[in-house]
């Protein structure tokens, strides 16, 4: 297949370019080479370049940037992905979208399904909201894949801050209750290889097995990573922070699982991999 990924240049965009470039024919944009808020580019790149399916990983994805630029975060978020669906509607072309966790308010006892109530409470999730239903509306091929809390090899994550603070400090606080599941972007990025080859289009939730706070996590990552750091626990309200998060935002894969596709390995599998690439 011919292949369009946008943000290519990010996390999840150098993992998508691993999992899928031995085996498809790749055209690679960036934000300098593709100006997703530009509708009449968008259109004439992609009528130029014909591709079979398209990745949208671009986003503006600064969530407390988001809450100050809220116009630069719906106009790639939301008017942006309007324009890659408009776009892939005019040549007859599937749209995977990268959606997130931040669509539901994280109110819940349970993890979350695809087709729960949707309820951002921040300006990144409203935004991200936004493209889905642009999506919704203008497309009948569409993969909206939502996940949560990623990190990988190419770029700024948790765990590499994690690891970083530990050099300098014996003691980091960290948020208790919010609670999710780490994902890892070369396990994204692989789901999303087996997707495409499939026409079972829809929203998918999708992220590595498992749940924890943003506490268990970082305790998990010293512990795996061998670094005595005392990690004490915090209130999200203690931590301040310009845009709220939701509480709760572990992503039940329903969908994922009920159209035969294996569940993604454990997170604590994940993060062991990951933190013996960066040591």
């Amino acid at each position: 297949m011919k292949i369009l990924i946008t943000g290519s240049n990010g996390m999840l965009g150098h993992d998508l370019i691993e999992a899928l470039g031995d085996s498809h024919e790749l055209v690679l944009t960036t934000s300098k080479t593709l100006d997703i808020t530009d509708r009449d580019s968008v259109a004439d790149f992609i009528l130029d370049s014909k591709p079979d399916i398209v990745i949208n990983s671009a986003a503006y994805t600064d969530v407390d940037g988001c809450e100050s630029n809220p116009d630069l975060a719906y106009s790639v978020n939301g008017e942006g992905v309007k324009n890659l669906a408009l776009a892939c509607r005019q040549v007859d072309c599937p749209l995977v979208h990268i959606s997130t966790d931040y669509v539901f308010n994280g109110v819940s006892d349970r993890p979350w399904v695809e087709d729960d109530e949707i309820g951002p409470i921040s300006v990144y999730g409203k935004s991200k909201l936004m493209g889905e239903e642009y999506i919704q509306e203008i497309l009948d091929k569409y993969f909206i894949v939502r996940t949560a809390w990623l990190y990988g090899i190419n770029g700024r994550n948790f765990p590499r801050t994690m690891l970083e603070l530990a050099e300098n400090h014996s003691q980091i606080t960290v948020v208790y209750d919010e609670v999710g599941t780490p994902t890892y972007t070369p396990d994204l990025a692989y789901g999303i290889s087996q997707l495409i080859e499939s026409e079972k289009y829809g929203i998918y939730h999708l992220t590595n097995s498992g749940n924890c706070s943003w506490c268990e996590f970082a305790r998990y990552i010293f512990e795996i990573a061998d670094r005595d750091v005392e990690v004490i626990p915090v209130t999200a309200s203690e931590f301040a922070r310009p845009a709220p998060r939701p509480s709760y935002s572990v992503l039940e894969n329903k969908n994922w699982i009920e159209n035969g596709f294996e569940p993604l390995r454990d997170y604590k599998e994940a993060i062991k991999e990951y933190i013996e690439l960066i040591k």
